[in-house]
């Protein structure tokens, strides 16, 4: 990969986008892997400031991976209060939008152009105890493809939904077996699918399912079974 490529993780210090982060600048791309601390993306306003200061420290950009998400916490129906909808929505849908709404121009000018949308398998899946998560990536499966019309055909916006590759150690074994695999991933596996994107310049305004076919699998609740 071109070593003058620069790229934008946002929610680059969580278990994700660290990985991608790192699988980047092993590759050879100037990243700036950015957190809370740099921009809250609950508010529509942090994403062109982030996406400027990206922009000036790197010298441009050619690739933002957006996997900056909140709001996964589990919660009956009847429970959920307008600030568990705000959170599942705030960085996860809203943030994807005003990323990629402040980004589009740089993306524009780079020969790469490409922007990854990290979803979830809850897009695709109905989980009664997360309805604010599996609502908010739903949206942003959307977004992927509304946004790959948008910007095309100057910029390729994918998804990726990962499936259980972020797993708590006490977990693994029953969500290994909500797989087809019959094991859990890791993180670099959605790093590796970023990368694989980066040069997959035939690929836009679809979802690459990395979840070792969790889809497959009959819908069962995550935490509940």
């Amino acid at each position: 990969m071109d070593s003058s490529y620069a790229a934008l993780v946002t929610g680059g210090t969580g278990r994700l986008g660290r990985a991608v982060a790192a699988r980047l600048e092993r590759e050879g791309f100037r990243v700036k892997a950015a957190g809370r601390a740099d921009g809250d993306l609950r508010d529509a306003s942090a994403s062109p400031a982030l996406v400027e200061r990206a922009a000036g420290e790197l010298g441009g950009l050619d690739l933002v991976v957006h996997a900056a998400a909140e709001g996964f916490v589990p919660r009956p129906v009847a429970e959920v209060s307008e600030e568990d909808w705000d959170a599942a929505f705030g960085a996860t849908a809203k943030g994807s939008f005003f990323v990629a709404q402040a980004a589009a121009p740089h993306l524009r000018d780079s020969e790469l152009g490409l922007l990854v949308l990290v979803e979830d398998v809850a897009a695709y899946q109905p989980w009664p105890s997360f309805a604010p998560h599996c609502s908010a990536k739903a949206a942003q499966a959307m977004l992927t493809r509304v946004l790959a019309r948008a910007f095309a055909p100057d910029v390729r916006v994918c998804g990726i939904a990962p499936g259980p590759v972020a797993v708590a150690p006490e977990q693994e074994e029953r969500r290994a077996a909500e797989t087809l695999l019959g094991r859990v991933g890791s993180p670099e596996d959605v790093a590796e699918a970023v990368l694989y994107l980066t040069r997959a310049t035939f690929v836009t305004g679809t979802s690459l399912v990395v979840d070792g076919g969790r889809l497959l699998q009959p819908t069962r609740n995550p935490l509940r079974g």
